[in-house]
């Protein structure tokens, strides 16, 4: 049994996409298979967004996080889905992800090695990101920049890994069949946890 923090990244709270239904489905799977699964909306959180490095570094983490937080801390697997907005991911989740990962949890306040202070290793992860182009061409026009980014930059950054990526193109155009069968992948991703 596994702890999951799933993190609905998607900016429209009231649901109703196909990150929703993504996210239903893993943590139908994973609920099947007895892993405990918490799930954290960041665009249903009341937060602000960082001004600049001294807040990051020392100010202190808004009271709506930390119960996300404390998740983020317990979890043993945590699974990121957002669609792909401009090319990244959309505003809250980068919003979110740099306030909870401040120095003192996610990172080492003081390390002699900065590429080797991530304090969340032992942690592994899955990505899954929607867009209306197909995942093929993202990955080879585009190279997946924001998705290596969001792995190297942050996750890595930090210690989580390994990081695991599913890429749903067409999501703007998908038919109801193939959005069950993108469905019904998540719920066995939720069952093995992965």
């Amino acid at each position: 049994m596994s702890r999951i923090l799933l993190v609905q990244g998607h900016p429209d709270p009231a649901g109703g996409h196909l990150c929703h239904a993504l996210a239903d489905a893993y943590v139908a799977g994973a609920a099947a298979a007895g892993h405990v699964v918490e799930v954290v909306t960041p665009a249903a959180l009341d937060f602000p967004l960082l001004a600049n490095a001294r807040e990051w570094e020392e100010g202190a983490l808004p009271p709506a996080l930390q119960p996300a937080q404390q998740a983020i801390g317990q979890a043993q697997h945590l699974v990121l889905i957002y669609p792909l907005w401009l090319g990244d991911m959309p505003a809250v989740l980068k919003g979110f992800l740099e306030q909870v990962a401040r120095p003192g949890f996610a990172l080492q306040r003081q390390s002699r090695n900065p590429l080797h202070a991530g304090l969340l290793a032992g942690r592994s992860a899955r990505v899954v990101v929607t867009m209306g182009m197909p995942a093929f061409f993202y990955r080879w026009y585009y190279g997946a920049h924001s998705l290596k980014s969001l792995e190297r930059n942050i996750l890595n950054f930090v210690g989580i890994a390994p990081v695991r990526k599913t890429l749903v193109g067409g999501a703007g155009a998908m038919s109801g069949a193939d959005a069950d069968t993108w469905c019904g992948r998540m719920r066995a991703l939720g069952g093995k946890a992965g």
